[in-house]
């Protein structure tokens, strides 16, 4: 699969404007994470992409979320297995298709929740622009557990463990790809 066709199953299943801007900042980040991991690039940004393009027809049902893009990725001939593995570990919790096991899984559970708090820190800053946010703004904010405390900071702070990547680096990484695609979504 390549990042345009995964990109069209998006547009054609996401029509929430904010769940489109995710998937698309988890899918540029993944990119970035592939350069640093040795991943194949093309293979993560996809991934992204795809990772929740099935939430809005599944939300009232949880179980049931990868599951159905799954089924998509089936009829449309797709058969990647490192693709449909790390998208059924995605939903793991729920589904229970498939454990994390490579670094590209790994890469997707720990920026998914930091896309969402940089988009956080972004929309409290005075000219809500991801150009002025820094790894300092966003450490600031991660300290109070207040802000943004539906995003599961421990998931996170996995990428020491399970990517060899500090904190610090992974949120510096995550930051500068959402920025490079910033227009993309809006902020």
């Amino acid at each position: 699969m390549d990042p345009a066709s995964a990109r069209t199953i998006l547009e054609e299943h996401v029509t929430n404007v904010n769940l489109r801007r995710h998937c698309i900042a988890v899918a540029s980040v993944m990119r970035s994470l592939a350069g640093k991991l040795g991943g194949e690039s093309d293979l993560w940004e996809s991934l992204g992409y795809i990772h929740d393009a099935d939430w809005e027809e599944t939300k009232d049902n949880p179980a049931l979320h990868t599951v159905k893009t799954l089924e998509w990725l089936q009829k449309a001939g797709i058969t990647n297995p490192l693709l449909l593995h790390a998208l059924q570990s995605h939903n793991r919790k729920l589904t229970h298709l498939a454990e994390l096991e490579g670094p590209m899984e790994w890469a997707l559970e720990t920026c998914d929740e930091l896309t969402g708090f940089i988009v956080a820190v972004t929309l409290v800053r005075p000219d809500k622009k991801l150009a002025s946010v820094t790894v300092d703004s966003i450490l600031k904010k991660w300290k109070a557990k207040e802000f943004a405390k539906a995003v599961d900071r421990s998931q996170i702070v996995q990428c020491e463990e399970k990517l060899g990547i500090p904190l610090q680096e992974f949120i510096q990484i995550t930051l500068n790809a959402m920025q490079e695609h910033s227009q993309e979504f809006g902020l």
